[in-house]
């Protein structure tokens, strides 16, 4: 894997700035990956590694960068949780770990570097150096990924009832014997005007 500061870089450049954010993502992603065995994320490894982020923000970007994994190839699964964590699933050992960004760690970059004045940029740096223990909690956990959610062709595809629309891998629901598209079935996120 890159260093840390090669792959800040790559980060910066994907997500446009470097923030915090970015930082406790990147550290996020390589913790993760080491703890599951995955050594190259972008190379030999790249197709034992599915990874679940939390939350939609700023890390969701970092941990991209330095795992490839993305929603259009199913390897990147997002549940809105609103945690800046992650879990990575090394697929073909089945070993996994969910990473979580300690609010303690706030506290430990304001004590870090006392004399930045602006919160954030004390963040910034201390989020670079301060030691893992400080930054996130790290769970075993065990995943079961459906066969519908892996990565790979759609394992179904149907048309809804009511709309025609296509529906893969197992999303639609069946009501009083008809399939429906989760739009159709009152899910929506939209409205049509």
């Amino acid at each position: 894997m890159e260093s840390l500061e090669e792959l800040l870089a790559r980060a910066e450049q994907s997500h446009g700035h470097m923030c915090a954010g970015q930082v406790l993502g990147v550290r996020m992603a390589m913790l993760g990956c080491r703890e599951i065995g995955i050594d190259d994320p972008l190379g030999k490894d790249r197709k034992h590694l599915l990874v679940f982020v939390e939350i939609d923000r700023c890390a969701a970007d970092a941990v991209n960068t330095v795992t490839g994994c993305r929603l259009g190839k199913r390897t990147l699964k997002y549940f809105d949780y609103g945690k800046l964590a992650a879990t990575f699933l090394n697929t073909k050992t089945g070993e996994a770990v969910r990473v979580v960004a300690l609010d303690s760690a706030r506290e430990v970059a304001d004590c870090a570097f006392p004399e930045i004045e602006n919160k954030y940029q004390r963040q910034l740096q201390a989020y670079k150096i301060l030691p893992e223990a400080e930054l996130y909690k790290v769970e075993r956990v065990a995943v079961n990924v459906p066969e519908q959610d892996q990565p790979g062709r759609p394992v179904s595809r149907v048309s809804c009832d009511e709309c025609g629309e296509g529906v893969n891998d197992r999303r639609e629901v069946v009501i009083e014997g008809r399939t429906l598209c989760r739009a159709c079935a009152g899910e929506a996120y939209y409205t049509k005007i």
